[in-house]
């Protein structure tokens, strides 16, 4: 795989790569209408793929926040087509390094020494590559370690990068740009967020050890004295990711024990530390033989306000949803419904939300759950293709939804996802739904 020898980080150089990623994008179409001319019958599956294709090239050589959305898309696989998650899937942990000048640059930068002087083996070679920072194989007095390496600009680029992407965003939400705004604004807070070592350091350290107690699930040691703004250091762990686990064609049994570990470490986490893990691809995990889940980036963690958690689980308690009071109420918490709004309205997106929550919370509502059922996830897809094809949602252009929805949501599908790819069935149900169901007894 080439190596990069410089990143573009301008607001002019990156403006530049968007534009020639267009007119690649155009020539790719104007083929496209020359193949279906000879042949009628020609489909969209080589246009796609050639679109796939110089975009991701195109957003791997830019790195950073463009990348990262290219890497979260591609775990939706309801809503690009087949071609674009394959290419897209590949930001997760294998887009194009940096050059060994680069990765010593900003060792110098960091600690004043080239990487062979801190330690006293260093790989130049990255073992994995992504969309903030690569990762180099090192070794010191016997240990070995995972050194993550942050790509130089990415965090000077963000906010650009937000005003590039906004445009296709407001086309694709149908909201005005100024609704767009607090979406935008969480975005690039945790963008900035995973782009701060220091504080990936602090919370890596923090949810690792609170849960330790989980069975099954393994995390690395954090050197600080390694580490830096731009250089995290961890214990080398050993396992594969997601693809490459699942071509061993591990047992039934074993799929179940790294599923349960996965739920088991997400449901802890939002219930008991009110934080989550919220970049949930398979990039960010290892998995071992003996059916160990590695955990190993913390980059993107998302805190979740209380009055939000309340009523983001309370919603999907039968007790609750059954209750119009009581569901109206959570329902204009989350702000899915308006007070001003016709009621006409009002019903319509109530009824959509019955809809979607009766799906969503389905592994919630049984004691065990087969993520193994291909049909499960696509009756998700098939209810989102209703919505966006419904006339009153495309005219509909208030702004809907809590901010905190974005990296919630994601995580859980995200996790619905990975479960799903690994075939997992798993004991689920609602154990937090007594502590949920005391705080809303004020509503009944």
């Amino acid at each position: 795989m080439k190596e990069l020898d410089k990143i573009p980080t301008s607001k002019v150089q990156r403006a530049t790569q968007f534009v020639k990623t267009g007119a690649k994008v155009g020539v790719n179409y104007l083929k496209h209408y020359v193949r279906k001319t000879v042949d009628p019958s020609t489909n969209n599956d080589q246009l796609n793929a050639d679109n796939a294709a110089d975009i991701y090239d195109s957003l791997s050589e830019m790195k950073g926040s463009v990348l990262k959305l290219a890497q979260m898309l591609s775990m939706d696989k309801g809503v690009l087509p087949k071609e674009y998650v394959d290419k897209f899937s590949l930001a997760q942990f294998n887009t194009p390094p940096l050059s060994g000048p680069l990765v010593s640059k900003v060792f110098r930068n960091s600690f004043n020494k080239s990487p062979n002087e801190l330690f006293d083996t260093f790989e130049m070679k990255a073992t994995h590559a992504a969309s903030i920072g690569q990762v180099h194989k090192a070794t010191k007095d016997g240990k070995t370690f995972a050194v993550k390496i942050q790509y130089p600009g990415v965090a000077d680029s963000i906010k650009s990068d937000i005003n590039l992407v906004k445009p296709f965003a407001v086309r694709l939400f149908n909201l005005p740009a100024k609704d767009l705004d607090k979406y935008l604004d969480e975005v690039k807070s945790k963008l900035l967020e995973e782009t701060n070592y220091h504080l990936e350091l602090a919370q890596s350290r923090e949810i690792a050890a609170a849960c330790s107690h989980i069975p099954h699930i393994s995390f690395p040691t954090y050197f600080p004295e390694y580490s830096s703004e731009k250089i995290l250091t961890m214990s080398w762990m050993e396992g594969e990711h997601l693809k490459d686990f699942l071509e061993t064609n591990p047992s039934q049994e074993i799929r179940n024990q790294i599923g349960q570990a996965m739920w088991d470490f997400y449901i802890f986490q939002c219930h008991q530390l009110k934080k989550l893990h919220a970049d949930p691809h398979p990039g960010n995990f290892l998995l071992q033989e003996d059916g160990t889940l590695v955990v190993i980036d913390f980059g993107c963690v998302k805190e979740i306000p209380a009055d939000f958690h309340q009523s983001f689980f309370s919603i999907v308690i039968p007790e609750i949803f059954n209750n119009p009071t009581a569901y109206d109420y959570h329902l204009e918490n989350l702000e899915m419904i308006k007070n001003g709004e016709t009621e006409e309205k009002k019903q319509l997106f109530k009824s959509l939300y019955k809809e979607m929550l009766q799906l969503t919370s389905m592994p919630f509502r049984s004691e065990t759950f087969d993520f193994g059922d291909p049909s499960y996830m696509q009756m998700i897809y098939d209810f989102g293709d209703k919505v966006a094809n419904m006339e009153e949602i495309k005219s509909d252009i208030e702004p809907r939804g809590s901010r905190h929805f974005i990296y919630v949501n994601r995580t859980f599908f995200g996790l619905y996802s990975l479960l799903g790819d690994i075939k997992a069935n798993i004991t689920t149900g609602m154990p937090w739904k007594d502590e949920v169901m005391a705080r809303n007894k004020v509503l009944f």
